[in-house]
Order: C-alpha cells, then sequence, then structure tokens
C-alpha cells in the first residue's frame, strides 16, 4: 500500500476522471485531464535526465502549469520545490543553491531575473519556460552555462500523456520551503505519507483518515455534490498547497485565483457558485471585508458556507466585520505550519488569546521535552506529534534543534508558545522570536497586534521591541492606515489598547508606513518592522 502523493490522486482521477479538477483564469482542467498534463511535464523532465529524488523549482505564479508541474515532478518520484516568485537576485541565488535545483518551470515574466542568477546556479541543467514571452536575456545566459532552455508548450507537446511510471513509495520527500519570520528559507523536508497525514488529514477533512488509496477514491466518488473551493492565495505558500491537495483528494472543483483581487474572488465565488472561500488572514480577507462593505449587493454569495484562513491568523476586527455582513457564514482559521502541517482550528477566547483545542497530536513541552501539565502556569513550547518531518534540507543544526524523539515519539518543535490549560485546551501565546522583554515582562507581539488592530484607522499593524536602557526593550508597533482614516495620536492609541490589553503591553511608539511589509501570502516580516522601527523611534526610555 503506497500512500504516495501521485499515487492518490490518481486513484481519484481514476475514480471520477470527468469531473471539473481546476479552472484559473478561464481555463480548465478535469481530473483526467489534469492526470494526463502532469504526465506530459513528467515524461518531458524524465526525458532530460530528472530522476528520483532530484529537485525540480517550480517558480511560477498560480496557473495550471504551476499544478501540472508539482503532480508530473512527483510522478517521477522527484521532488518540486516552491519558489516565490517575489523573490529577487539574491534571494533566488540562495535558494536555488541550497535547494540543489536540477530543472526548473519558471513564468516567461521572471526569466530576467533567471539570468541574473543562472551564472551562479551551477547544478541547475534544464529550464522550462512557461508563456511566449521574451526571453533573449534567459537564452543568451543558459547557452553561456550550458543549460538547456524549451518552452513549456513545446516540452509538453512532444511527451507522452500515458501513466507508464515507475512504482513509488510512501517514503518518497516532499519539501515545502518556508520563509517564516527570520533568517534565509529552509527547505522542511517530508516523507509523502507524513504529509498526508499531518497536513492533509488524510484525505479528509470532516472525519476519519483514508488509509489507503482505494478507500480515498471510493470516498471522492461517493461525494456526488462536492463543493467548489475559491483559492485566493499563492500556490508557493504551504497553506494554499494544504487547501488544494485536500480539495483534490476530496474530489472537488477548485478554481485557482492567479493574483489576487478582492472583487475578483468575490466574483469567481459568485460565477462558480462556490462553497468555500480559502484566504490567508488579515492580508486577503481584510480587502475582501472591505469590498463587501461597499458593494455587498453586487455579488450573489448564496451558495458561499465557509471562510476559511490558514498560514496566518486574522484578527477579531477582520473577523466580526465579516460576520456583521455575512452572519450565516462560518468562519475557520486552520492552525499549522510548513513543519508541523495542520494542527487545528484556533479560536479568540473572551480574553484575546487564541486557543487550540485539546489533541493528542499537539503537545506543549517544556525545554527538556516534557510535557507542560495542563493546568499549571509553566510556559513551553508547542510540538506536533507522531507524522512530522524528517528534518530540514542541508541543515543539520536546525534539524537537531527542531525534530526530535522523545521516549519512542517523533516531535517536531514548533516556535511558537504556549500553555495548558486545566482542560487540556492550548493557550498560544506567540512566536518566541517575536516575544518582547520589556522590564522584565514577557509580551506576545500578536496579543498586542490584535489589540492594535482593533482600532477603526488600522488597517495592518506588526509590533516588536526596540532597545531601551531601562526596560530592556520597549513596545513598538508599525502601522498602515485604512483608505482614507486619519492616524490616531500615540495616547489615543494608547488609550483604545488599554481597552483590551494590559497597560505594560501598550505600545510606547507609533510610525506609521504606506504599507505593511509581508510575505506575498501575508506572513509577517519582523526584521523589517524592527528595521523600521529602529530608524524612527527615539532611543532614550
Amino acid at each position: 500500500m503506497s500512500l504516495n502523493l501521485a499515487d492518490l490522486i490518481e486513484a481519484v482521477v481514476d475514480a471520477i476522471p470527468d469531473r471539473l479538477a481546476l479552472a484559473c483564469e478561464g481555463r480548465t482542467h478535469t481530473y483526467a485531464q489534469f492526470d494526463a498534463a502532469a504526465n506530459r511535464i513528467g515524461h518531458h523532465l524524465a526525458g532530460v535526465g530528472v530522476g528520483a529524488g532530484d529537485h525540480v523549482g517550480v517558480h511560477m505564479r498560480n496557473s495550471l502549469e504551476f499544478l501540472d508541474t508539482m503532480l508530473g515532478t512527483m510522478k517521477i518520484r522527484a521532488v518540486p520545490i516552491n519558489i516565490n516568485f517575489r523573490y529577487v537576485g539574491a534571494e533566488l541565488e540562495y535558494l536555488y543553491n541550497n535547494a540543489e535545483l536540477t530543472a526548473l518551470v519558471v513564468d516567461d515574466e521572471l526569466t530576467d531575473l533567471v539570468a541574473e542568477v543562472l551564472p551562479r546556479a551551477p547544478k541547475l541543467r534544464h529550464i522550462v519556460v512557461v508563456g511566449n514571452g521574451p526571453i533573449d536575456a534567459l537564452t543568451t545566459a543558459a547557452a553561456a552555462a550550458d543549460v538547456t532552455v524549451v518552452r513549456y508548450s513545446d516540452a509538453v507537446a512532444e511527451a507522452s500523456s500515458d501513466r507508464d511510471f515507475a512504482e513509488r513509495s510512501s517514503d518518497d520527500l516532499y519539501i515545502l520551503y518556508t520563509g517564516g519570520t527570520t533568517g534565509m528559507p529552509k527547505g522542511v523536508m517530508w516523507r509523502h505519507e507524513d504529509f498526508y497525514y499531518a497536513a492533509l488529514g488524510g484525505g479528509s477533512a470532516y472525519g476519519d483518515p483514508h488509509d489507503d488509496p482505494e478507500s480515498l477514491a471510493a470516498a471522492a466518488a461517493a461525494n456526488t455534490s462536492p463543493m467548489t473551493y475559491v483559492i485566493t492565495a499563492p500556490l508557493m505558500h504551504g497553506a494554499a498547497m494544504y487547501a488544494l491537495l485536500m480539495g483534490l483528494f476530496m474530489g472537488f472543483p477548485q478554481v485557482v485565483m492567479r493574483n489576487f483581487e478582492p472583487a475578483a474572488a468575490l466574483r469567481l465565488v459568485d460565477e462558480h457558485k462556490a462553497a468555500v472561500l480559502m484566504v490567508v488572514g488579515d492580508a486577503i480577507a481584510r480587502p475582501i471585508a472591505d469590498v463587501l462593505a461597499d458593494r455587498r449587493d453586487d455579488f450573489d454569495l448564496s451558495s458561499l458556507m465557509v471562510i476559511g484562513s490558514g498560514g496566518a491568523l486574522w484578527s477579531v476586527s477582520v473577523r466580526d466585520q465579516l460576520t456583521s455582513i455575512l452572519p450565516n457564514i462560518y468562519l475557520h482559521n486552520s492552525f499549522g505550519s510548513s513543519e508541523s502541517g495542520a494542527n487545528g482550528s484556533i479560536t479568540p477566547g473572551a480574553d484575546g488569546r487564541l486557543r487550540l483545542p485539546a489533541s493528542p497530536k499537539m503537545r506543549v513541552v517544556d525545554v527538556d521535552f516534557s510535557a507542560v501539565e495542563p493546568g499549571s502556569d509553566t510556559i513551553g513550547y508547542l510540538a506536533r506529534i507522531g507524522h512530522v518531518p524528517v528534518g530540514y534540507f542541508r541543515d543539520e543544526e536546525k534539524t537537531a534543534a527542531t525534530f526530535v524523539e522523545v521516549d519512542g515519539e517523533r516531535l517536531s518543535i514548533l516556535g511558537d508558545l504556549a500553555s495548558v490549560e486545566a482542560d487540556g485546551t492550548i493557550v498560544i501565546l506567540g512566536r518566541g522570536s517575536a516575544c518582547i522583554n520589556s522590564g522584565g515582562e514577557k509580551i506576545y507581539a500578536e496579543e498586542v497586534e490584535e489589540a492594535v488592530k482593533g482600532h477603526p484607522s488600522i488597517e495592518d499593524a506588526l509590533v516588536a521591541g526596540v532597545p531601551d536602557d531601562r526596560l530592556g526593550e520597549k513596545v513598538s508597533v508599525v502601522v498602515q492606515l485604512r483608505e482614507g482614516a486619519e492616524a490616531p495620536s500615540q495616547i489615543e492609541l494608547a488609550d483604545y489598547c488599554r481597552s483590551v490589553i494590559a497597560g505594560y503591553k501598550v505600545p510606547r511608539h507609533l510610525v506609521v508606513v504606506p504599507e505593511i511589509v509581508r510575505s506575498p501570502a501575508g506572513k509577517a516580516d519582523y526584521r523589517w518592522a524592527k528595521s523600521t522601527l529602529a530608524q524612527s523611534v527615539p532611543a532614550e526610555a
């Protein structure tokens, strides 16, 4: 029995070949067409020497070709590597080399950057270009580096659509590069089987996992009224890929946006009668809420049942705004990470703290990896148990610090600080890397951000500590204003925050910027926040 991702998708394809699988920019794939397209790019890559275990960069915006390449790469037991399409030369050079890319599939609009990096990426031997735009700089650089280049359309036109690949394994690797909030990107290495259970719920979002391809396929076929998903986020981001693969395993039609635009997302829900809208935190949810506030009657959202967020927590203020406009919609906030998969649904308590229900797959551990006792005051680190990654690619030190074995159990130690209530509920306090130590008090950036973003003038916020001679660090905040809003004064913001958080947590300094810097999928960039604050906040206490 194989729980290889490609084997599992093929099983679903055979059960529902004629059902719509994917739509993007007006183009569609049935499940059978998706399978055939992936076979073609898989055969092309194999034909140029890409083999089992080789790494293929997927450097694209959302498209059918993105997904065909992902699946086709896995079909030949190679490893697809997600590349952030917003990275610039130095970042790409690091990632291409750290990931040891053998081949690359890239959008034509990004080829000038690839040409810049190519002379310093010696392991890269073959490039497939999606689109018909000019690629003169790339072809010149490739010729000098003895790298072959082919248009995607030509590559797949000459390749077989047959499914005649070698046997695969549950132990094949899936690598997900994560930017995180600090440091350079890290490649999280998952066995396919572990990823299937931890990130994709064993192919079931609403019940017990399916433990073999046959039961997974039977469940997809039995659901004759599948829900349609609209995916708004970049597929190179883990949360979007989790959602999309889960939808494929359940036999759902999915509409993928190439580029997010809030009104367009709502039009897609209307047009496709979608039941689920997938977002990533406030960065996507707030613009959607604002469009709805102004133009609710422009969209028929009668089919919409769920707005689900993953990869970045959304604020109570945005949830409240959406609830006031769409009172019958279920708002689901999934808590997870590249290192742990999907960990459950997280909800804000009356005290503003985020809580994760007790679960046998989650634990809070102390510095010696012993379990924190429920009801104690001990603050530990959140950990995932069982199906966890095997490590970080080419980083033994970080692997040893994050992925451990305790009493025969495999644990992934996450960066989230947490405590455990008496009933086993886990209280998420915030990222340890974003924790501020001010006057001996530990202050968690996310809690303060939640308070700040509740202010009616503020669109987005990041909180960080800056050095202070007396307090050690002082709480400071960078804010982006809502369109047309006036900036609150420091005193006004402090008074507002004191109504929801303790006085020692209130930001001492406020810096207004045109736009908060986040990743393409909404992850906080605390390095940028600290740098911005360091340049703007006075050093005196």
